[in-house]
């Protein structure tokens, strides 16, 4: 009910599909599908929690002793969220404010600032910022060639090893694009790009 992006019907019969499923001890994995949505929500809520609490120790400039990951799950960390208060009192929480981006932000970061004690910005156009930022954070390489004719039956390839003849416009053309995609891949893979997606354009131009 936080969403109404989707076919909420839908989903409630697909959740509560999934929460008839048994475990391995017989026990279903929930009594209802709103139980489920909650269990995934709070786990949600938890792997964002401890995300941000790697990223804030593997950014302090003293050192702790311990990597990141291990002292984001420490004992006394957890006890500090929780605000531990016995013959200690412990308190802990990420001292610097939060942003919360993308379109269910509103529904799940809320949470997540709670749980971390940190003021958690919510940006009015948040739905859409991962959006432009994945447009903007694009990695793009171009690569360029030319095809000429120089006599009737001969196309010649301008490539960086040197000119090479083909008898086909069409076989010309599938060398250069083979050679630039090769060329721009390679850029784009050293520059950290994994899914990579190539598109091509021909300007053909005759006499």
């Amino acid at each position: 009910g936080r969403v109404d992006a989707w076919d909420r019907e839908a989903a409630e019969k697909a959740m509560t599909l999934v929460a008839r499923k048994r475990l391995g001890s017989g026990d279903m994995v929930a009594k209802d599908a709103e139980t489920l949505a909650q269990m995934i929500i709070d786990q949600l809520t938890e792997q964002t929690a401890l995300t941000l609490l790697e990223s804030a120790f593997a950014e302090e400039t003293e050192d702790f002793g311990l990597p990141a990951d291990q002292l984001a799950r420490h004992v006394l960390m957890q006890k500090g969220l929780a605000k531990h208060r016995g013959l200690l009192a412990l308190d802990a929480s990420v001292n610097v404010d939060v942003v919360g981006l993308g379109a269910s932000a509103p529904s799940y970061y809320p949470a997540v600032g709670e749980r971390l004690h940190c003021r958690m910005i919510l940006p009015e156009h948040a739905g859409v910022a991962n959006a432009i930022g994945a447009v903007v954070g694009r990695i793009t390489m171009r690569r360029s060639g030319t095809v000429t004719a120089p006599s009737e039956g001969r196309f010649r390839v301008h490539l960086e090893s040197g000119p090479e003849d083909f008898q086909s416009a069409d076989e010309a053309m599938a060398a250069l694009e083979a050679a630039l995609t090769q060329e721009a891949r390679g850029a784009a893979e050293a520059a950290g790009a994994e899914d990579i997606h190539v598109h091509t354009e021909r300007d053909v131009r005759t006499a």
